[in-house]
């Protein structure tokens, strides 16, 4: 693509993404969750060179203030990719809601977010283009490594993601199954991190056909199960793969996820952990937060039917919101 006319000083947007559990159980690295608690960043383009990042809430005092952060990061990437002129000067104010090492994907949310941001900004720029989520998507598999966390963050609701080649510009495919109406989440969050690499340090390099074969058809099984039939959301949630090898990593999360599915309810592992996800309907919601003890933060935060999207524009705001992925709109792929 022509590099086109930089992207003018003045220019400034606001970006909404929100949160995401993956695997849901059996659906490793390929299932994802949107929920309804998110991060907003405002980016302005500035004369003034450098980049100078302000961050409330979440990993407040814990992120670099500078180029290095990762929406800072990522913005550059996505310039780069559409073959768009990075501006001299950057200004990211930060509001964050996603805790950060609990499983619920916030390395993707903020992946998402520059992605989304860069796009939206070049849309300022004469001849820049406009939001393309689906190519948003495919960039923010390829950096994160895996599809489930970014895609729901990027097209909310309840997300199924492929590759046709791994690794491959253009190759990340997904879909966005439609939630049962009783569908709900409650998300028990403990004080505790866990990194997402220290987490898959521990998982085997190899799994039995058997294994695999039980984990595929609970996979299958679950996508009915959110879709047509919440009661089948207890077995549906049963998986071979990752808990198991981790739960001497996340001993206390594992305490809770056996208590909640011996009471019947369909509790995971959120993402890599340590928040543990349950998957309800309203009515049972309460029940099943009240299996938390001390320690426990309890969320119950829905699951937004809007990914990543722009909220205001300070240039072109048409263009900055075309080719967003608007409620309802279940077929991404």
């Amino acid at each position: 693509m022509p590099a086109g006319s930089p992207i003018p000083p003045g220019a400034s947007v606001t970006v909404r993404v929100p949160a995401s559990s993956a695997h849901l159980g059996p659906g490793f690295d390929s299932i994802g969750l949107a929920l309804g608690v998110g991060d907003e960043c405002t980016a302005t383009v500035t004369e003034e060179p450098g980049v100078v990042v302000h961050v409330e809430g979440e990993g407040a005092g814990e992120v670099p203030l500078d180029g290095s952060h990762l929406v800072a990061r990522t913005m550059h990437t996505a310039w780069r990719e559409i073959g768009a002129p990075a501006p001299a000067g950057l200004r990211l104010e930060c509001v964050n809601a996603v805790p950060h090492g609990r499983g619920m994907g916030s390395s993707a949310t903020a992946i998402a977010m520059g992605i989304v941001v860069a796009q939206a900004l070049w849309a300022a720029a004469p001849g820049g283009s406009v939001v393309d989520l689906k190519a948003a998507n495919d960039l923010a598999a390829r950096l994160e490594g895996h599809p489930d966390n970014a895609s729901a963050s990027i097209f909310g609701g309840l997300t199924l993601s492929w590759s046709d080649h791994q690794g491959e510009p253009g190759t990340t495919r997904t879909v966005r199954p439609s939630l049962h109406p009783d569908l709900d989440v409650v998300v028990l969050v403990p004080h505790d991190q866990l990194s997402t690499a220290r987490a898959r340090s521990v998982l085997p390099s190899q799994v039995r056909l058997a294994d695999a074969a039980a984990n595929s058809g609970r996979a299958a099984l679950l996508i009915h199960a959110m879709t047509s039939a919440p009661s089948l959301l207890l077995p549906a949630t049963r998986e071979w793969l990752h808990q198991e090898p981790r739960r001497g990593s996340y001993a206390r999360s594992m305490a809770l996820v056996d208590s909640l599915r011996a009471g019947g309810h369909a509790a995971v592992v959120s993402g890599a952990g340590p928040s543990v996800l349950v998957l309800t309907t309203r009515e049972a919601a309460p029940r099943a937060a009240g299996h938390a003890g001390a320690g426990w933060r309890v969320l119950r935060p829905g699951i937004p039917p809007l990914g990543a999207h722009v909220v205001r524009s300070a240039q072109a705001p048409d263009r900055a919101h075309r080719g967003q992925t608007r409620p309802g709109h279940d077929r991404p792929d």
